[in-house]
């Protein structure tokens, strides 16, 4: 495999990962990483034209013009991510909850400022589009969870809803499935191999990931400002769901799962009777904004060494 494909592979762990956590969004570290525009553009490619292609140039053209090499690579890092990885950030996220969102938090947060640059100029229209994804991503974040049957219509809806949540920055596929209430049914069938039900969902997230990345390529190359402005808002507005220190809050309804608040890590041991990590959290949101800072110089050196050679 071309060395670069590993580099890949690697970013796909990455993005596995943080899609397993209800609140994390592998697009989050697409974008970071660099390979945002690529990932969208490859994925836009399959269709009918890829078929065309197919039968009058072959396998290899067909290939080519989807950019089968890197979605290759990348999908086999984020499979073999959620499924070696999906018990360990379960285990941490029940163990070590604090630290973990504190982790996450710094790592949202210091990502909004290498995609801010990357918006050209900022004008009223950008500003709007900024307050517009802000207000989305705190939207979603006041969702209250509920519970829905597993079946497999249920599955691949939810595929299809959380695959666009996925390739969309700060807006979370787990955090959704969480939401509506199927995301232990789907933890349920990854830890056991459920190849029906994960047949389901697989199906609807592919459905769902043809058709949303084709609208949000179109939107990257037509409106690169607007859509840049208003991913960098959904990032900034979901940092509300990442908050490490939550308290159970009431619900009305006696069904619904308990919904969690906003707190002050003073308040949170106050409340809870549990220590607030404040050191810990902070060295973990510290050390999430030296991983982004370490993985844009990388990839800025990059496309000068390419820049460069050609």
């Amino acid at each position: 495999m071309n060395s670069r494909y590993w580099g890949i592979a690697a970013r796909g762990l990455a993005m596995g990962a943080a899609d397993v956590v209800p609140g994390v969004s592998g697009g989050t570290i697409a974008f970071i990483t660099g390979i945002y525009q690529e990932l969208l553009d490859s994925i836009s490619r399959i269709g009918p034209a890829t078929l065309k292609v197919l039968f009058k140039q072959g396998i290899a053209a067909a290939w080519k013009q989807c950019n089968g090499n890197f979605l290759v690579a990348l999908f086999a890092g984020i499979l073999t991510s959620i499924f070696s990885l999906a018990k360990l950030i379960t285990f941490l996220l029940a163990e070590h909850p604090i630290l973990v969102w504190s982790f996450f938090f710094g790592l949202i947060l210091a990502s909004t400022i290498p995609i801010a640059r990357r918006v050209e100029r900022w004008t009223w229209q950008t500003t709007l589009a900024l307050l517009l994804g802000i207000a989305v991503a705190i939207l979603v974040s006041e969702m209250r969870p509920t519970q829905i049957t597993a079946t497999p219509l249920s599955l691949f809806l939810s595929g299809g809803v959380a695959i666009c949540a996925m390739i969309l920055p700060g807006i979370s596929g787990s955090f959704i499935l969480l939401m509506i209430g199927i995301y232990p049914q789907v933890i349920a069938a990854v830890h056991g191999f459920n190849v029906l039900a994960l047949g389901w969902f697989a199906a609807g997230a592919a459905c769902g990931l043809l058709l949303f990345s084709r609208l949000l390529s179109w939107l990257m190359h037509r409106f690169p400002g607007i859509t840049l402005s208003f991913l960098v808002g959904i990032l900034i507005g979901s940092l509300k769901i990442v908050w490490p220190w939550k308290l159970p809050a009431a619900l009305e309804s006696e069904k619904l799962a308990p919904a969690l608040s906003n707190t002050l890590p003073t308040t949170f041991s106050q409340v809870t009777g549990e220590p607030s990590y404040i050191v810990g959290a902070v060295a973990a949101a510290l050390s999430a904004v030296a991983l982004v800072l370490v993985i844009e110089w990388v990839h800025w050196r990059h496309v000068s060494n390419i820049a460069q050679e050609s």
